[in-house]
């Protein structure tokens, strides 16, 4: 049987169903990362803002108090895409497509009510363009993943 060559095995590997649910799910963790990243860095570059590190240590920004409570909120609004992450990987396609499509939306819509309140820096503005394409972007692949993709394709992996 002749050997078959890396750009044969990219071909059928493009073609394959259970490539392309592989490569869904990787694609998908790949782009919650990338905005998780963008989440964190957009922060790290708030706390360089001299207007806002003060606002911070006064316990209030834009009038808004930061309790624990705020505090507590806002880890949990972040573990969502921290935890897409992973779970993009793991669940299986029916619940990972309802997963990454709520996470999305929820997500992109936080993120666009926050350009609302008060008025942004144009960095913020720059990450929550970056953020919001991101989530839309999940939304998008996510509702386009189509079920037999992943179904043949678990199939095929299993080897029935």
């Amino acid at each position: 049987m002749p050997a078959t060559s890396d750009a044969n095995r990219a071909v059928v590997a493009a073609m394959d169903p259970a490539a392309k649910a592989v490569e869904r799910k990787i694609l998908l963790s790949m782009i919650w990362l990338f905005a998780v990243l963008n989440y964190l860095y957009c922060d790290v570059v708030s706390l360089m803002d001299s207007h806002l590190l003060g606002q911070y240590l006064s316990g209030a920004v834009n009038g808004m108090a930061i309790t624990q409570g705020f505090l507590l909120g806002a880890g949990i609004l972040m573990e969502i895409p921290m935890a897409m992450v992973v779970l993009s990987r793991v669940l299986k396609h029916r619940a990972n497509r309802a997963a990454n499509m709520v996470a999305g939306i929820v997500m992109t819509l936080v993120q666009l009510a926050t350009l609302i309140v008060g008025r942004p820096a144009p960095y913020y503005v720059f990450f929550s363009v970056v953020e919001v394409a991101s989530s839309a972007l999940i939304v998008w692949l996510a509702w386009r993943w189509r079920e037999g993709e992943a179904d043949r394709g678990a199939l095929r992996a299993s080897g029935k």
